[in-house]
């Protein structure tokens, strides 16, 4: 018993460590990141707009992505139709992409921010940053 204080000093030590992560983060908040939708094909577009409203993608973007591959691989089903019924063909890359070719700024920032690792580039090939699509690929179907 005639320990204590060394056991009292490594508790405290120990739980100056467990405790590190939380008290050194204390005042800083990361940014929420803009995804920068300043390509040139958006630029071009009459209306600046998705194929569903800025809210609905931002939330649920990757539930439209799984419903879309779900719809196009298992079901041959190429064409969406939008909630403003506008038809389009269902394609990561010659939809999606033609447009937000920025991946690194658009996809890639919220990504990191949100910690999260999406597979579409396991099958996909990933653009290429410098590479502006084709103007005859349509989006509308």
């Amino acid at each position: 018993m005639y320990d204590g204080g060394k056991i009292l000093f490594g508790i405290l030590i120990f739980l100056a460590f467990v405790t590190f992560p939380f008290y050194n983060d204390i005042g800083k908040a990361n940014v929420k990141p803009e995804p920068k939708i300043d390509t040139p094909e958006i630029q071009k577009l009459p209306q600046k707009k998705c194929v569903e409203p800025k809210a609905f993608m931002k939330a649920e973007h990757m539930k439209l992505l799984n419903e879309w591959r779900d719809s196009a691989v298992r079901d041959g089903n190429r064409v969406y139709v939008a909630s403003d019924g506008k038809r389009y063909i269902i394609s990561l890359q010659n939809t999606c992409m033609r447009c937000h070719s920025n991946k690194k700024e658009f996809c890639d920032k919220c990504h990191n921010y949100a910690e999260v690792n999406p597979y579409c580039w396991d099958c996909h090939i990933a653009p290429k940053e410098a590479k502006i699509a084709p103007k005859e690929a349509k989006n509308e179907y």
